[in-house]
């Protein structure tokens, strides 16, 4: 209770430094949006300012006040480098990445992998850093442990709470194996409990992107004393209130006639927007390209799990970790309107949307869903 009354305070005194709309929470009125769709946001605001204020100590409205500074220099660099009217899609969209993306892809793929036994199966994983708090990043749908930015990574393990990094295959990706037991979400999120319970981690941090976000959302609703804090990147609590994909991406994976490199290229066009996809022929230079990849078979038992998954959307209450939801509002995969339908039923819950992004925002504009992340993190650290 004390945890989550902080966070209300927190976020209030965010808002209070920001420009507020009707539509949301816009910083600046750059690229990056911040909605808080809670039933609990009229009242915050209408709290006495002075109040929230005298319970919070100066060192810490100082450093949310610099988040807050840091984050529109970011996106404010990043609006004049990509040349985004707010208006009107720009046909002028730029984006250079840095140099040496694919050489630290290259570092992070060449990290030893290590092996545990969970139950049925052997996971492998990689640990980045050494710093006292721990992450744990868990990937979705067809991806591997490799395709995490390694820019996210890099940040994280030299931001001033100096994370350790751990980022695991699952299961029958990458250099998991298949195991006997039946692919299912309940399943990998057995396989996360036994995971961390393999190798001795009590109460991490947890980031889940896509169908990772669905393994991360369960694992936290179901276990609420083993998660610290929770980043839900591009997620859905499913069921029946679950908004599709759009028609573009079922159309790509109902086409059985499409081959294994079709598909493959489509999904890389979809996960970025048209209109920024089209600007950027050389948009391989910002996705990792992992060594290990994900067999046909076990993205199809993936795809599977996914789509025999009751939701979780009934049990988002038991949620008791501070909550950051964030997505592209140009997210074609897990349309925005899933993440602000998580953050109405997770208690104090924030909600992130990144203008103009896709499913792909992470290698999209890394420098801004990096600063979004650090300083979600950095401000739950506080509270430890």
């Amino acid at each position: 209770m004390k945890q989550r009354a902080f966070s209300s305070i927190f976020f209030v005194l965010f808002i209070a430094m920001i420009f507020v709309s009707s539509s949301g929470f816009t910083i600046s009125s750059t690229n990056f949006v911040l909605v808080d769709a809670t039933s609990s946001l009229g009242q915050s605001i209408q709290q006495d300012q002075l109040d929230l204020q005298s319970a919070i100590n100066n060192e810490v409205q100082q450093t949310i006040t610099e988040t807050i500074d840091s984050i529109n220099t970011v996106n404010n660099s990043n609006i004049s480098t990509l040349s985004i009217d707010n208006n009107t899609q720009s046909d002028n969209i730029s984006l250079s990445p840095p140099p040496s993306f694919q050489d630290k892809t290259s570092e992070i793929d060449n990290l030893p992998t290590q092996m545990v036994r969970v139950g049925d199966i052997d996971i492998g994983y990689k640990q980045i850093g050494e710093g006292n708090n721990t992450i744990v990043l868990i990937t979705g749908l067809g991806g591997t442990m490799d395709m995490w930015s390694p820019n996210l990574l890099n940040n994280l393990t030299n931001a001033p709470s100096d994370y350790k990094v751990i980022i695991f295959d699952n299961r029958g990706a990458g250099e998991s194996t298949v195991g006997t037991k039946e692919f299912s979400i309940n399943q990998f999120t057995n396989d996360t409990l036994g995971f961390l319970d393999a190798l001795g981690i009590d109460k991490p941090d947890v980031l889940g992107w896509s169908m990772g976000a669905f393994i991360a959302q369960q694992l936290a609703s179901l276990h609420p004393d083993r998660v610290e804090s929770l980043i839900l990147y591009a997620s859905s609590c499913g069921g029946p209130d679950a908004v599709l994909p759009t028609p573009e991406v079922i159309q790509t994976y109902s086409n059985t006639s499409l081959t294994p490199e079709v598909i493959a290229q489509k999904s890389i066009e979809l996960m970025f927007p048209t209109s920024w996809f089209e600007a950027n022929p050389n948009y391989p230079n910002y996705i990792p390209i992992p060594s290990e990849s994900v067999s046909p078979e076990v993205t199809e038992m993936q795809t599977n799990a996914l789509e025999n998954w009751n939701g979780n959307c009934r049990i988002l209450s038991n949620i008791t970790s501070p909550t950051l939801a964030i997505v592209g509002t140009d997210d074609y995969f897990t349309p925005a309107a899933n993440s602000i339908n998580i953050v109405e039923k997770v208690p104090g819950a924030w909600l992130i949307q990144i203008k103009d992004a896709g499913h792909g925002l992470m290698y999209q504009y890394p420098e801004i869903f990096n600063e979004a992340v650090l300083s979600f993190l950095s401000i739950n650290d506080m509270q430890r």
